[in-house]
């Protein structure tokens, strides 16, 4: 199929980053398989991080990522279409197996497949438990998994905090660590604790080598707990997304 969505889409964005002089590292580009499907799994610490991880496949391997994402995002008026043009998949979160078939279907097709194991942003900025779909789409597809961390991207556009896309000279890191590949005899629990130890320290080594610190204790809100900064723990972020969660159940249920 034709792509007349995708590159247009990734041309504006590097413009857009070059205007603000987003200083851009990509690491190991190289473990991007040329040809064949993989299941990209990445961190999620940004609204804009399908962009950015997006980015890591396609800069030097030229492989064009199909991200799953909710199927609020393909209703929008302005995203929707952009989202269909690049034939990223919807999730319906009531019944997430056709978007699971969908996604098998484009691994033994050959194509990259894009998922946030967190399911939802970490507002500590540390890894938040994996549900294990990643790792069963990889083995039903008979694809590797290739992990993707990103480090700074929560500057620019994350949860709780003011949008600031014009921000300008913010360092973003995306690392891409060696593809995992599966055997048959592999339980998905087993697959995704040893995707998450290999993303775990791919995030540390992301953050002592980021080229930048805060400005101040005011600025320190990106950085996470355990390294300093004013970001909630682990363990509080998780109460505020179960507070967040149960407050939107209810509007639902009331409206």
């Amino acid at each position: 199929m034709a792509e007349f969505v995708y590159p247009p889409v990734i041309r504006a964005a590097l413009t857009a980053f070059k205007a603000l002089d987003v200083r851009i590292t990509i690491v190991g580009a190289e473990h991007v398989p040329a040809t064949g499907g993989a299941v990209l799994v990445s961190n999620h610490i940004s609204y804009l991080d399908f962009i950015f991880a997006g980015l890591g496949a396609f800069k030097d391997a030229r492989r064009k990522t199909r991200f799953m994402a909710k199927d609020d995002v393909f209703k929008h008026r302005i995203s929707g279409p952009l989202m269909r043009g690049m034939r990223h998949i919807p999730v319906d979160r009531t019944d997430g197996q056709p978007a699971y078939d969908a996604a098998v279907k484009a691994l033994r097709e050959g194509e990259v497949v894009g998922v946030f194991p967190e399911a939802t942003i970490s507002r500590s900025f540390t890894l938040k438990k994996f549900k294990t779909g990643a790792a069963r789409m990889a083995a039903d597809s008979g694809t590797p998994l290739l992990p993707v961390v990103l480090w700074g991207t929560q500057r620019m556009w994350t949860k709780g905090r003011p949008k600031n896309l014009t921000k300008r000279h913010v360092p973003v890191t995306i690392m891409i660590g060696e593809p995992i590949e599966l055997t048959p005899q592999d339980r998905p629990v087993m697959v995704t604790r040893r995707l998450r130890a290999a993303m775990t320290e791919m995030l540390d080594r992301a953050q002592r080598e980021y080229p930048d610190k805060p400005a101040g204790t005011e600025d320190s809100w990106w950085l996470p707990a355990h390294l300093g900064g004013t970001a909630p723990t682990l363990e509080v972020a998780e109460a505020e997304d179960e507070a967040e969660a149960a407050a939107r159940a209810e509007r639902r249920a009331q409206g």
